[in-house]
């Protein structure tokens, strides 16, 4: 696969190439030595290869077919020898292969220095500046010729390639050599050792190209990192390609790097650094980069501080192109790429890993994430792993259609579930789809657990909280809860965004790829495959039915989450809760129980139980850590008796419990800041140590109908919302006390009071008052008149009230803002006004 730019398209060239290599050489050097046995080494390893046999006359022209064997040559091996330069042949060819590789036609050249140093390539010295001298006089009607030479020279010998060096021998080698003359097919070992490195290079490169070609998607997702690289500035710049396991983050940094290696000097590909820096250690991983760029199979390095002196001075003078494959710390970053200056201007370091924070702590110029496949996508893959064309044969479309839908655009899953079904009948592929349901398959988990395994204690168990019970829900409100159960989430849930396992949509919800959901939920399963009771979490209605009824809880279970879609009725063992002593959140819905339930664990921090179906929590429940309760919609009566210790307790919510008669004593309830009894039709009573609460946020009594005995006064200095809306037998509101400096707003409305309180004044941060179809109402105190910052007052359907009360006292300096008032409660009051001013 190569890349086609001609400046303004861009495309991956996926036809199939005539020749793998092209050998330009100079014959009387190389023709019967070292050519010869490389010629074939290429082809044993059957990799096709063009070279020129032919003797050409001086000055003669190069055939045609010469320069489209060169045009059609993926490869080209330039063999430079001391000779080399005196033939105007060779150099010709030379200029149209640097043209191939100038046009980007993914042409690439390995060069070889035999018997000759870089520097008298580079620079036209020694042998090969005495050759342009005579070009230089031979040609000087077309001097232009010379320089494109001259210019290909030099573009080449700055591409780093493998050196072979011919000093003098030893008479046992001269004998061998003699040999070697005669057609005998010895070689000198050192020679044969650099045919071996050039060979091994040339076929991993041809194989890594070739797994690429036939890639579904891949043309659009290599343009964006393409445009990313911004490749002709002479900055050095770092990519970051990132993204969950699995999404092709390698796949597309090897299409990068056969695509563009080409157009640097020297390149490496440095694959799964995770893992070989685990295996072999970070020395090995600097020694196959320094033998990448400077094609030296022998490099050693006794330490990783060496290494990193070793590539500093090194690699400052080569412009390359390096790929640092699944990294995954940043020690790796620091031992391999860590600073720009490392490299000559005009390098690219590109970096994929599954962990965002590695790459804007190393501060890289621009992060790329890959996009899952479209559904077009997934369909087209499936159909060429499964069956080599682009559609599936009849009836086996709802079966493509059923794997497209489990793997949601991940192209591993694909490729393995293709792989897997290819050549298998239709109810061998409903088997194995229906299977999937409860059998994740092993070599996907193993791809997904690589980035759990990384995370900390901490960060696991809010993975595995989200993966099994929180996926699609509200950030703000799953970081609460898990914030209750002590487990950081607000940190944690960054970093499982950082190692790409989970994402947050435009509307603050958290997203997890389904099959990185499945992940977590298997690992889960496999605590305990046989028994469910022996798991810490319980999601699956028939586990959780099966624990329950036959009481089978145990120490193990630390969370359940039941979300039935409609009520059903259970027979759950009065005693199914005793046992769960590390129980620490319930999550129940739609449940209708049949039996009494005598225990609930003490341990619990987390409870919502909607449409709870028994008059009381548990007897002997002594909710001490729990934090939240959440019972909208349930039969309770009475949620206790007497004092409970409440000391974590900060937010009560039952709302449209129709049963509930009166609330609590919340007189332990010390770190109480929500109560929303909203709709409680039956409330009565609301105890008076609810007055007392000095952390209380939020007070929500509304529509509680039967509402008629409030505490007489309260003292909540931190209360910033009261409503009472809809009370319609509340006839007196309690006094407020000068602490009460934050209620913001004041809901009264539907009441049946007939006066405020004068102590109203005390509200001094009061920006809305709510006091509409108050019927009862007669006259307001003028102290509402100094609340400064209200700015919202809500007085339709007031009927009966006409004024103030003493106003002929109020501050003549106010008096102004009486008059506008007095004016505007005349009559029926049937508006609402925004502001006082």
């Amino acid at each position: 696969m190569a890349l086609i730019n001609d400046g303004s398209t861009f495309s991956l060239r996926t036809g199939k190439w005539v020749f793998e290599v092209f050998l330009n050489f100079r014959g009387e050097d190389t023709r019967h030595s070292f050519l010869r046995l490389l010629y074939d080494a290429l082809v044993e390893k059957k990799i096709s290869t063009f070279r020129d046999d032919k003797v050409l006359e001086r000055g003669k022209p190069i055939p045609s077919e010469l320069l489209k064997a060169i045009e059609e040559s993926r490869f080209s091996v330039v063999i430079f020898s001391k000779n080399y330069a005196t033939s105007s042949w060779c150099l010709d060819e030379l200029a149209k292969i640097v043209e191939c590789r100038q046009k980007m036609k993914g042409h690439t050249i390995f060069p070889v220095f035999y018997d000759v140093e870089p520097t008298e390539v580079r620079k036209q010295k020694g042998s090969f500046g005495e050759a342009f001298a005579k070009h230089e006089e031979v040609f000087k009607q077309n001097l232009e010729r010379v320089k494109r030479w001259k210019d290909a020279l030099t573009e080449v010998a700055n591409i780093s390639g493998w050196v072979i060096p011919r000093g003098p021998r030893s008479s046992e080698e001269n004998l061998i050599f003699t040999f070697y003359q005669r057609g005998n097919i010895h070689l000198l070992w050192q020679e044969s050792e650099y045919i071996e490195s050039i060979v091994e290079k040339i076929f991993k490169t041809l194989s890594s190209i070739k797994l690429n070609e036939g890639l579904v998607g891949i043309d659009s997702r290599v343009w964006e990192v393409y445009s990313c690289l911004k490749i002709g500035l002479t900055d050095v710049r770092m990519i970051g390609i990132y993204g969950t396991g699995g999404i092709g983050k390698t796949t597309i940094a090897r299409v990068v790097y056969d695509s563009f290696s080409n157009q640097f000097e020297a390149s490496s590909f440095l694959h799964n650094v995770r893992e070989t820096a685990e295996r072999e250690g970070l020395a090995y991983l600097q020694e196959q980069l320094l033998s990448d760029i400077f094609m030296e199979r022998n490099i050693r390095i006794s330490d990783v501080d060496n290494g990193v002196r070793l590539i500093r001075h090194r690699l400052c003078n080569k412009k390359v192109l390096l790929v640092l494959d699944d990294v995954d710390c940043l020690d790796q970053l620091y031992k391999l790429a860590c600073k720009r200056d490392w490299f000559r201007p005009g390098s690219r370091i590109v970096i994929t890993t599954r962990d965002e924070h590695l790459l804007k702590t190393l501060e890289v110029d621009e992060i790329h994430r890959p996009k899952v496949l479209s559904s077009e996508e997934a369909f087209r893959l499936l159909s060429l792993t499964c069956f080599s064309s682009e559609h599936p044969p009849e009836g086996y479309m709802e079966m493509s259609n059923r794997v497209i839908s489990y793997a949601h655009g991940l192209p591993l899953a694909i490729k393995f579930l293709g792989s897997f079904l290819d050549d298998r009948s239709i109810p061998a592929w409903k088997s194995c789809l229906d299977r999937l349901e409860n059998n994740f398959p092993t070599e996907i988990l193993q791809v997904f657990q690589i980035s759990f395994d990384s995370l900390q204690e901490v960060e696991k168990e809010t993975f595995l909280h989200i993966a099994c019970f929180f996926n699609g829900e509200d950030q703000d409100r799953v970081v609460e809860i898990l914030d209750y159960l002590e487990l950081y989430p607000k940190i944690a849930i960054s970093i499982l965004i950082d190692k790409s396992l989970l994402s947050v949509s435009s509307d603050k919800h958290l997203w997890m790829h389904p099959l990185v959901q499945q992940m977590g939920r298997e690992i889960i399963f496999r605590e305990s495959p046989k028994f469910p009771w022996e798991r810490s979490r319980l999601w699956l209605p028939k586990d959780i039915d099966l624990v329950l009824t036959d009481n089978m809880g145990t120490e193990a279970i630390q969370s359940i989450v039941l979300n039935l879609p409609a009520q059903k009725e259970v027979h759950w063992h009065p005693e199914a809760f005793s046992k769960m002593h590390c129980l620490v959140l319930l999550k129940i819905h739609n449940v209708q129980l049949q039996h009494e339930l005598t225990h609930f664990p003490n341990g619990l921090r987390f409870v919502e139980w909607s449409g709870y179906s028994l008059k009381s929590l548990p007897p002997n429940f002594e909710p001490k850590m729990l934090v939240e309760l959440r019972m909208c919609h349930s039969n309770i009566e009475l949620l206790w008796k007497g004092v409970k210790q409440l000391d974590s307790l900060r937010f009560i919510k039952l709302s449209h419990s129709r049963n509930l008669i009166r609330t609590p004593d919340f007189s332990e309830a010390r770190e109480l800041e929500r109560i929303d009894f909203e709709g409680c039709t039956n409330l009565i009573e609301v105890h008076p140590s609810v007055g007392l609460l000095k952390r209380l946020i939020f007070l929500n009594l509304k529509d509680c109908t039967s509402l008629v005995s409030l505490p007489s006064k309260l003292e909540m200095e931190s209360l910033e919302i009261f409503t009472l809306s809809g009370c319609s037998k509340v006839k007196k509101i309690p006094e407020f006390t000068k602490n009460m400096e934050r209620l913001r707003e004041l809901h009264l409305n539907g009441t049946a009071i007939v006066d405020l309180p004068s102590s109203i004044e005390h509200l001094t941060s009061l920006s809305l008052l709510n006091i509409s179809h108050c019927k009862n109402l007669v006259h307001l105190p003028c102290a509402i008149l100094r609340l400064e910052l209200l700015r919202d007052f809500i007085v339709l359907g007031c009927s009966r009230l006409a004024t103030f009360d003493d106003h002929e006292n109020f501050p003549t300096r106010k008096r102004s803002i009486w008059l506008w008032v007095e004016e505007f409660f005349k009559g029926s009051c049937r508006r609402v006004k925004s502001k006082l001013s």
